[in-house]
């Protein structure tokens, strides 16, 4: 029509793929964008065998009170893929910071989970379980925020050695830490089975007719069924007793082989808790030095 400017039409490149002129898209920069490859981190096979580990905890936890044999298989599994997520992160090039978290907390949580357990099996023993969960958190906590903020968004396990040699050969060397951390696993299952097992850690192991018996605790037999049935000599409890009556030889061996990694885990906790808060100490006063402080008088 006369008057009448017509429309201009986005020129085309020789690629056919539209081009910004006059306020149209630019096809060609999202084209390019949409053909970079993209990545989901969750479903990373460190990830993913991190997922089936927590599956394996609760499905222990569920077991736990009654089936021993049983929660420490599914427990023992889910511990020993704690290593096989690390070969599967380097073998498919997949270590990311998610998965480093995911790791922490599953390990974090199922140790705490048995605990707890632990705590309500041995009572008097409670306070130093209770101290053990404390510590465990606190020290992986302090550290890993210490990694993340002083040291640049670095992985926790990059430790220098003239911050801890310790703690460098602890997570440096590969066989050191699958040690320490499965014997440390390994110690805590040995006294869940004596709970099962051992007189003389559990007293409602021994006789309905024993005075020692009154003191029933959680984690054996007896215990639960005298919630449902007035008393624990019933067919329900007898036959639930012999199932899960196990020989106290093979716990009492692992506890005592593994004892000593136990206490050596627990002194790694203490050193990397105390450099930890040393290391965030060091930022701080940097961080009070840049605005001037301490003010002068």
């Amino acid at each position: 029509m006369d008057g009448v400017r017509p429309r201009k039409q986005p020129a085309k490149a020789a690629n056919g793929v539209e081009r910004k002129i006059n306020g149209y898209a630019d096809l060609g920069d999202r084209t390019t964008a949409s053909a970079e490859p993209t990545e989901n981190i969750f479903l990373f096979w460190p990830n993913v065998i991190g997922y089936s580990r927590i599956v394996l905890a609760i499905a222990s936890l569920y077991y736990m009170p009654l089936h021993p044999r049983t929660c420490s298989c599914l427990y023992s599994i889910s511990c020993l893929l704690d290593a096989l997520d690390g070969l599967a992160a380097r073998q498919f090039n997949q270590s990311t910071r998610f998965g480093a978290v995911l790791d922490m907390i599953t390990d974090r949580c199922t140790t705490s989970c048995l605990l707890v357990f632990l705590s309500s099996a041995f009572p008097r023993w409670s306070i130093v379980f209770q101290g053990l969960i404390s510590l465990d958190f606190a020290s992986h906590y302090m550290h890993m925020y210490a990694t993340l903020t002083m040291g640049s968004g670095q992985s926790h396990k990059k430790i220098d050695q003239s911050r801890s040699r310790l703690l460098h050969l602890y997570y440096n060397n590969r066989t050191v830490l699958f040690v320490f951390c499965a014997l440390n696993e390994l110690f805590f299952i040995a006294l869940y089975l004596l709970s099962f097992s051992s007189p003389m850690l559990s007293p409602s192991l021994l006789p309905a007719g024993d005075k020692a018996a009154g003191t029933a605790q959680p984690g054996n037999p007896s215990y639960a069924s005298s919630l449902i049935f007035a008393t624990p000599g019933s067919a329900w409890a007898m036959e639930l007793a012999r199932a899960n009556k196990m020989n106290s030889f093979w716990p009492w061996v692992l506890a005592g082989v593994s004892s000593p990694v136990m206490l050596g885990k627990q002194i790694l906790n203490v050193v990397q808790l105390v450099k930890a808060s040393k290391w965030l100490a060091e930022g701080d006063i940097k961080a009070r030095r840049a605005e001037g402080l301490p003010k002068k008088k």
